[in-house]
């Protein structure tokens, strides 16, 4: 693009760019669960990681770290205080000690009856009604942004913009 061209392109503004409302979004969420979670002595991570351990298998911490999208250099400390907890246990492997497995602790395991009120809770209070409509309005809604986040992620999206200009019939 030219000089001349990309100076006539006006810069959008923070409030209509869709990574924006994302992010703003999320913050707002995380802040919703805070004192949700806080009765139960949980973190929104820590409450993520529980969500995963109470699907009833362990988990090595690479597992948990796809599962969630975490690195181990955040996954660790944050397993490490589940642990101080005694919510969860980690072991290393027998076979490969570079493995290491996490597992439910029976208080991690007991605290899952308590934290079952907090999804419905947050449906609330993000102004969803818990009828069978409003909860299918909330499905709609968590099935845009998963497709939305992987669209972004697929590599064949940088093909399709690639094609934009040409489609506007402008140069590069």
């Amino acid at each position: 693009m030219s000089k001349r061209r990309a100076s006539t392109v006006p810069v959008a503004k923070l409030e209509e760019q869709l990574c924006f409302a994302l992010y703003s979004a999320s913050r707002a969420l995380t802040r919703a669960y805070q004192p949700l979670l806080e009765p139960l002595g949980l973190t929104y991570p820590q409450y993520l990681v529980m969500l995963v351990l109470w699907e009833g298998k362990a988990q090595s911490v690479s597992e948990l770290g796809a599962r969630l999208g975490l690195d181990s250099g955040t996954l660790t400390p944050l397993l490490k205080r589940l642990e101080e907890a005694k919510l969860v246990t980690r072991r290393r492997d027998a076979a490969d000690e570079r493995v290491v497995h996490v597992s439910l602790a029976p208080a991690g395991a007991a605290l899952q009856e308590r934290a079952k009120r907090v999804p419905r809770e947050l449906v609330c209070r993000a102004g969803f009604v818990p009828t069978a409509e409003g909860l299918v309005e909330l499905v709609r809604l968590r099935d845009a942004v998963r497709d939305l986040a992987r669209r972004v992620t697929d590599v064949r999206v940088g093909a399709a913009l690639e094609a934009v200009p040409a489609a506007r019939g402008t140069r590069s």
